[in-house]
């Protein structure tokens, strides 16, 4: 009866599922275009113009990455840590989303303003020190944020759904920072004349507008979701100690399965290193960015209704692995036609309509595992008693910190030395010309490279078991335990009570 009834009962108002999602859409909208345009600032207008050694350079810049992805990771569990022993009248996650936009929104400014320096040494260090300030910071908002989800309702139907809706807006603003590069790259052109655009836009300048544009909309948003909505699963009393919470990161099967999807698919991501030289080089336009990537990233947001589909008939294990398969068939496809049609103005058509399509595997990527850590927070509490959302959500963070920092390792280093990409060497030239060479190289890192890492991502949930009937045990289970619960406390308010 109690699993009837928990099934039954919806905890949240639309208007509270929406608001979920335009918080998660303000933060994908500053964090969602950060690293790939930070790699581009980094390697083509931070420094130009100062005599650096290209090489030593674009070492650094792949370290950089490196080094903040570690800093990440650590930052995760740290956060998770206190996050679960956060006590306010807020609650233990809207705080750190709250209080932490305009930390972010500095930090993320300051990014894009590099020193004036003739110091490689300096310049260096800068973008050492910068960026991994930029990942602790986006950590203790993003990690916090996304672990809302499992707090929102005890009901894991109706948290499921309002997952999958704010991963479609989080979707959504992952595209919305390139929106907005490009209104103000429009903007500046007709304020500013053709010239004189170009010589702002080979500093750089459009990418530190575009990120003050970006930070306003990140507090706004957020603010909403802090005004409406709050956690309504209980948190239990008890004490974690750091040792005990890094045994549920790796102690629980499930939670390490779904981690480990992060790291043996690291390599996926490495498109996003070379969005920016497929729009340049292989399209035609630096503009065509938002062209090649909004496909993708409307395709994402269809994915993430799709995939709320797909969960109603088949477990969040099917799910994920059939969207695997389907999105490095895609991957592969839109290499061949890209291949066969050669790099020129008719390739731009097919390439955009099968970006659409390789796009919708990033709304499982995006909602599934979300959804899954959720179950297993619930498969926790059942054999500890212990509720630990944030810690079981930075475990997550820690393996995705960790394939981002290989990732943005990988990335580069394809991208500046296995490709033989060539860097402009002049102040008012943005890109140089590339060889043949470098533009298939540079079609492969979008399409071949991640295709084969999105195989391997799946591997580890071939072995995640919390699905049929031992999840509706659970769920039953700690329904029926925070019933009984409930009327404890009722009876020892009543016996105060009785005693005054």
């Amino acid at each position: 009866m109690a699993e009837v009834k928990e099934k039954q009962k919806k905890y949240m108002k639309f208007s509270e599922i929406i608001t979920y999602g335009i918080g998660l859409f303000g933060v994908a909208l500053m964090t969602g275009w950060m690293p790939d345009y930070t790699a581009t600032f980094f390697a083509d207008f931070a420094f130009k113009g100062k005599g650096f050694d290209a090489t030593a350079m674009s070492n650094a810049i792949s370290m950089v990455f490196l080094v903040a992805g570690f800093v990440g990771a650590v930052c995760e569990l740290v956060i998770g840590y206190l996050v679960d022993h956060t006590r306010t009248k807020f609650g233990k996650v809207k705080p750190w989303v709250g209080f932490g936009v305009i930390p972010l929104a500095i930090i993320s400014l300051l990014v894009f303003v590099a020193p004036n320096t003739g110091s490689q040494t300096v310049a260096i260090i800068w973008m050492f020190v910068v960026y991994s300030l930029y990942t602790a910071v986006s950590c203790a908002v993003e990690s916090p944020a996304n672990c809302f989800g499992s707090l929102c309702s005890p009901n894991s139907s109706e948290r499921s759904t309002a997952i999958s809706i704010a991963s479609f807006l989080r979707s959504v603003g992952q595209s919305g920072g390139m929106v907005v590069v490009m209104v103000v790259g429009a903007l500046m052109k007709v304020l500013m004349g053709k010239q004189q655009f170009q010589n702002a836009e080979g500093q750089g300048l459009d990418l530190i507008i575009s990120t003050a544009v970006c930070a306003v909309g990140l507090i706004l948003f957020v603010m909403i979701f802090f005004v409406n909505n709050r956690e309504r699963v209980p948190f239990t009393q008890e004490k974690v100690s750091i040792k005990d919470s890094i045994k549920v990161v790796f102690g629980n099967k499930n939670l390490l399965m779904v981690s480990l999807t992060k790291l043996c698919g690291f390599g996926r991501g490495v498109y996003g290193t070379v969005s920016l030289y497929i729009a340049i080089y292989l399209l035609g336009s630096k503009d065509l960015k938002l062209g090649l990537l909004l496909p993708m990233g409307i395709g994402t947001a269809v994915g993430t209704l799709l995939v709320n589909l797909v969960l109603k008939k088949f477990s969040t294990k099917k799910t994920y692995i059939l969207f695997c398969i389907y999105g490095a068939s895609s991957l592969a496809i839109l290499y061949l036609v890209s291949s066969t049609i050669g790099f020129n103005s008719t390739l731009i058509i097919p390439f955009l309509i099968i970006n659409f399509f390789c796009g919708l595997q990033h709304g499982n990527t995006n909602t599934t595992p979300n959804i899954m850590i959720a179950d297993c927070v619930d498969e926790i509490e059942y054999k500890t008693g212990k509720r630990q959302d944030g810690i079981a959500y930075a475990g997550y963070g820690l393996f995705s910190k960790i394939a981002s920092a290989f990732t943005k390792g990988l990335g580069p280093w394809l991208l500046y030395t296995w490709s033989q990409y060539k860097v402009s060497l002049d102040a008012n030239v943005a890109y140089a010309s590339q060889s043949d060479t470098t533009l298939n190289r540079l079609l492969m890192i979008y399409t071949i490279i991640p295709a084969v890492f999105v195989l391997f991502q799946m591997v580890p949930i071939f072995f995640y078991d919390n699905v049929g009937k031992k999840k509706e045990m659970i769920a039953a289970a700690l329904a029926e335990r925070r019933a009984a619960n409930a009327n404890d406390n009722n009876d020892d308010a009543a016996n105060d009570a009785a005693a005054e």
